[in-house]
């Protein structure tokens, strides 16, 4: 668990604090665009119909073994294999010359694991050699054929509906990017805008500067493709960017001036790769289960410790144990924080605007024990299970705070893509206390960009390491 980050109060206190503090990635806003939310994600290419080729071409290599050999549990083994070992689906229609070693190649492991069981299971009736190349190459000749009927039938049906995309960066690159697009209908993708802040030069597609001419283009056309063309595009509109993606569009960035040798897709012979934009990602669900089963257990198991602090902090500082501080979780949504009061501000004004200091001179020893040892920050497991926070994740702050830092530091916004956390990867680095916010905010990114369920456990277990030797906030 980590405590409150804090950093030196920047600069005078301000006096309205009656202003609406910036909104941060609210529901259906983002930098100001607003798009339709509820489309439909584009669909992954189903894995059904390349698994059903790959069966049968399994079946028909099982045809050439002897009937001596040709058992139920052989056959099984020999699809099973076949189906354990086939390659993995691709996230673009592929042509079945580009897979093919792979294809050969696991296929060859098993038959060759097949002759290895029967020999052992019975050595006179061994597979010879003639029966184990025939077996391959009516195995090998069937998933090739299977697999490209499968790949046929995905390009025609991209030639005849292709994606809508808008591309995105300056306007003469992102023109040139789009007419070469075009001039090459197989790659399933059909250019009908380019975004940029300012037209330059004329014809080609129609320039959309505006967010109310994005979203009509969107919505009009039913855009669900966006190419980038400038790598400054992903800081410069990455408001734009994840609004768009969440309206259920692919974003791909593609290299449109120098080759990109680490990206392996092409699209017209541009290097190309997929950005994952903060969407709904597969484990949210099993991250949700983690939250809910570890804050639920660390409850029952803490609570005794809970009653004793609340008690001992009613007896030495008096009445209003817990504290409760609105803070800012995912999507930019306000919801309120619990907390064992380590301190009381003034008034409202300054609980909302002024950075909290681990040494302040007004807390009392037990109070400031608390915030060492962490356990002031135990009643966020309440948040957790109640869904407003979760285990790990960016740390919350006040909307005061998440306006003004929002305008400072490139990317702290982008925070609130995922929900807060208790901990995170910022503060098992040690980024807790007075720390840099821009340091805090590409460590908070990088744990959303690179985020996996097991990623979240290494946290937690860092986190609980270092709980032996806390600082406090």
């Amino acid at each position: 668990m980590t405590a409150e980050s804090t950093v030196p109060t920047p600069g005078p206190q301000p006096r309205d604090h009656g202003l609406a503090p910036v909104s941060v990635l609210p529901a259906r806003t983002a930098g100001g665009f607003r798009f339709p939310l509820r489309r439909p994600p584009v669909r992954p290419l189903s894995p059904v119909p390349l698994l059903a080729a790959d069966l049968c071409a399994a079946l028909l290599g099982a045809a050439a073994l002897d009937a001596a050999v040709r058992r139920p549990v052989l056959v099984g083994l020999l699809v099973t294999g076949a189906i354990l070992l086939r390659p993995p689906t691709p996230r673009r229609t592929a042509g079945v010359l580009d897979e093919l070693p792979a294809v050969c190649g696991r296929i060859a492991v098993v038959w060759l694991g097949l002759a290895a069981v029967v020999a052992a299971w019975d050595p006179g009736r061994a597979l010879s050699a003639r029966a184990l190349l025939l077996g391959f190459a009516l195995h090998a000749a069937a998933a090739g054929t299977g697999r490209g009927l499968v790949h046929w039938r995905r390009r025609v049906a991209l030639l005849r509906r292709p994606r809508a995309a808008l591309v995105i960066g300056p306007a003469t690159t992102a023109q040139r990017v789009a007419a070469a697009v075009l001039r090459h209908p197989d790659c399933g993708v059909r250019p009908v805008g380019v975004v940029a802040g300012h037209p330059e030069g004329a014809g080609g597609l129609p320039v959309l500067t505006t967010g109310q001419e994005v979203e009509r283009a969107l919505i009009q056309n039913g855009v669900r493709a966006v190419l980038t063309v400038d790598p400054a595009v992903r800081t410069e509109q990455g408001p734009l960017l994840r609004a768009l993606a969440e309206s259920g569009c692919v974003v791909w960035e593609v290299d449109a001036d120098s080759p990109a040798y680490e990206m392996r897709d092409q699209l017209a012979g541009f290097s190309c790769r997929r950005l994952e934009m903060g969407a709904r990602r597969r484990g949210s669900v099993g991250k949700r289960i983690l939250d809910v089963a570890v804050s639920g257990t660390a409850l029952v198991l803490v609570s005794p410790l809970l009653l004793v602090c609340a008690a001992v902090l009613r007896l030495t500082d008096g009445p209003g144990v817990v504290f409760r501080q609105e803070r800012i979780g995912k999507g930019g949504r306000p919801f309120t924080l619990l907390k064992l009061r380590t301190h009381r501000p003034v008034d409202e004004h300054e609980a909302a605007t002024r950075w909290s200091v681990a040494g302040e001179v007004r807390m009392s020893r037990f109070c400031r024990f608390l915030r060492q040892t962490s356990l002031d920050e135990l009643l966020q497991l309440w948040n957790v299970l109640w869904g407003d926070m979760s285990l790990v994740g960016p740390r919350p702050e006040r909307p005061y705070f998440v306006g003004q830092f929002s305008q400072t530091y490139p990317g702290y916004a982008a925070r609130h893509r995922m929900q807060t956390g208790i901990t995170g990867l910022a503060q098992i680095h040690g980024l807790r206390g007075d720390t840099s916010i821009e340091d805090r905010a590409r460590f908070d990114n990088a744990y959303i960009d690179d985020w996996s369920l097991w990623q979240d456990v290494c946290i937690l277990l860092r986190t609980a390491a270092s709980l032996v030797r806390s600082t406090g906030s």
